[in-house]
């Protein structure tokens, strides 16, 4: 079924008209969850018929704002997927009680990681259109569909039902995200770990066809790549000489740079031709064409069709946002996304 998202808040009638058959409400027009815990678009649609359009109206206000916030959002999604499943364990703050470590704090988050404010303020919202409903894991699913939509990208209907993890793994954090020095067997294992494989990877990685990163995280590239001091041999050299102008060998930390400078702000497959030209900006893009004949034919196709990259990375988003959910009566539906309830 062909779905025209008007600013991500679209809903499919047909699709909402077979699953309440599917689904009949239960008691009190709680929605029934499938016996096998699954999630489904319509789990809110008798107790919060409103979500789509409220987290849809506040991500477009804050994209307004700052162009940069869809792909934060859309990392924010990954990020919380691959530590525990989806259950926004991301969001937590430390809670002075030790029994868990904030993720905000691992390798991969620290300093980069964004987008909380944005979270909290559609939660507000929600609490105050439909009290103790949604989840935060739920809000950063959909904020991520929209943020896709609003820079160009493809629609989906996203999956709901996720229930709010009651803990957070720093450890997991570390250790389960890809990094952007990770060896492309590293990161296939990674994305093997949670059930996505390599035509999911190649797909996702297009995420980067927006959003920044930060000298840190290429850095490498364009002085020391194989502890010979000298530069990547599989990046564009007169691209790493612009580079170099703004990333300096010490110093510089956190200076930002566009993954795709050719149509930063826009989602599309230029991302693709970029890794095709050696221009991709982290090792672990240009890894994609150079390491594994596999992920250099998706990586062409995607180069040639825009139309083929977005089915697969709607799809792959989806099978994402399906990582181990807590559903049922797992976990809890947070009041405030940083902090766990009081038990």
């Amino acid at each position: 079924m062909a779905l025209h998202w008007s600013s991500g808040l679209a809903v499919a009638v047909t699709a909402v008209l077979a699953v309440s058959v599917l689904f009949p409400a239960g008691a009190a027009g709680h929605p029934l969850p499938p016996a096998s815990g699954m999630l489904f678009p319509q789990f809110y649609q008798h107790t919060c018929p409103q979500l789509q359009e409220v987290v849809g109206a506040i991500v477009a206000k804050e994209h307004a704002k700052d162009p940069r916030m869809a792909a934060s959002l859309v990392r924010l999604h990954f990020h919380d997927c691959f530590v525990q499943g989806c259950d926004a364990s991301v969001l937590l703050d430390a809670d002075g009680s030790g029994r868990f470590q904030t993720e905000k704090r691992s390798n991969p988050n620290r300093d980069s990681l964004r987008g909380y404010e944005v979270i909290d303020e559609i939660k507000a919202a929600l609490e105050h259109a439909c009290p103790h409903t949604v989840s935060c894991a739920d809000i950063v699913a959909v904020a991520a569909r929209d943020s896709t939509v609003l820079t160009g990208g493809p629609g989906w209907e996203v999956p709901l039902g996720r229930r709010d993890s009651l803990t957070a793994s720093l450890s997991g954090s570390n250790n389960l995200i890809p990094a952007p020095n990770d060896t492309l067997p590293t990161i296939a294992a990674k994305f093997h770990n949670q059930g996505l494989d390599i035509v999911d990877l190649v797909a996702l990685s297009g995420a980067h066809t927006i959003g920044d990163s930060r000298c840190v995280s290429f850095r490498q590239r364009l002085y020391n790549q194989n502890n010979d001091g000298r530069p990547d041999p599989t990046l564009n050299p007169a691209y790493a000489a612009k580079l170099r102008g703004r990333c300096p060998k010490s110093g510089g930390d956190q200076i930002l740079f566009a993954l795709d400078p050719a149509t930063q702000f826009r989602f599309d497959n230029q991302y693709y031709k970029n890794i095709l030209a050696m221009n991709g900006l982290l090792n672990s893009d240009e890894v994609l064409l150079t390491q594994s004949h596999e992920t250099m034919e998706l990586v062409k196709s995607y180069a040639a069709s825009n139309e083929l990259f977005f089915d697969h990375f709607a799809k792959s988003m989806v099978k994402m946002g399906n990582i181990s959910p807590l559903t049922g009566h797992s976990g809890e539906i947070r009041k405030i996304c940083r902090r766990i309830n009081h038990h």
